[in-house]
């Protein structure tokens, strides 16, 4: 049977390809975009040629293994094991030329509800910060040699990562939430890339992270990187308007930003 050591250098291997590839587009799109289309049609292909590469590695790498990913859909394994990926999680950062913006590569079992699955091993790789966070179940968090430790202490108060969705009508939802948050807070980032989020979570970036309107390939890499860091997450039922609502942090300020936000 495969170690979650041997998916997450698996993982790891073909997120960095994945990232080279992204970074190519990217410097290619600027100027195609300029002259002869938009740069979100740039955007939307680039999205797509990565997560066709990261899934064509991984059927060559785990043929009876299962997939999920954000552009291409699902695809069920043999195996128990599925993959879930984010070829560019933070596309309106990657768009603008924002730096903050990854390849997110998670090997889990079970479901593919984030409430209900075992995460075996990820990977997140932002290119342009030049920084690859991995975990493997049982192994803690890495940043290259450096095992990574939520911060279980915040006299200043909390930094929080947050976001907002794309949706006017999920606004004020988010805004109440935020402000329920906010007794906590010392200061507020709104970084743009959930699975950064998370990762800056587990390196004591950030000491905690809440955000309604996540999918699963969103969290999937992060919340093991926050786990195996030392801190917890939690994955909640959907508001009205079908989003999940994912909080992280370390113990203590996990249970107290779950008891502002949920009551």
């Amino acid at each position: 049977m495969t170690s979650p050591l041997e998916l997450q250098e698996i993982a790891r291997a073909i997120a960095e390809e994945a990232g080279e590839l992204a970074h190519r587009r990217r410097v290619a799109g600027v100027a195609i975009a300029a002259s002869k289309s938009t740069l979100a049609d740039i955007v939307t292909e680039a999205d797509r040629e990565v997560e066709a590469l990261i899934r064509s590695r991984l059927a060559a790498a785990r043929p009876e293994d299962g997939f999920l990913g954000e552009e291409s859909g699902d695809a069920e394994g043999t195996s128990g094991i599925t993959w879930v990926v984010d070829p560019i999680d933070g596309t309106v950062n990657y768009a603008f030329g924002i730096p903050s913006w990854a390849v997110s590569i998670a090997a889990v079992s079970g479901s593919v509800d984030p409430g209900e699955w075992r995460a075996l091993a990820g990977v997140v790789h932002a290119p342009t910060l030049g920084e690859t966070f991995r975990a493997a179940e049982g192994e803690g968090a890495w940043l290259g040699d450096i095992r990574l430790q939520v911060n279980t202490d915040a006299p200043a108060g909390a930094l929080l990562g947050t976001g907002l969705g794309y949706d006017p009508r999920t606004h004020a939802g988010d805004i109440e939430v935020l402000q329920r948050a906010m007794p906590l807070a010392r200061d507020i980032r709104r970084i743009g890339a959930a699975s950064l989020d998370l990762a800056f979570v587990a390196a004591g970036r950030l000491d905690g992270y809440f955000e309604r309107g996540l999918r699963p390939w969103d969290i999937a890499a992060g919340r093991l990187l926050v786990d195996e860091a030392g801190g917890r997450t939690g994955w909640f039922s959907p508001d009205e308007f079908g989003r999940h609502l994912a909080i992280t942090g370390g113990p203590e300020l996990y249970e107290r930003l779950r008891e502002r936000i949920l009551g």
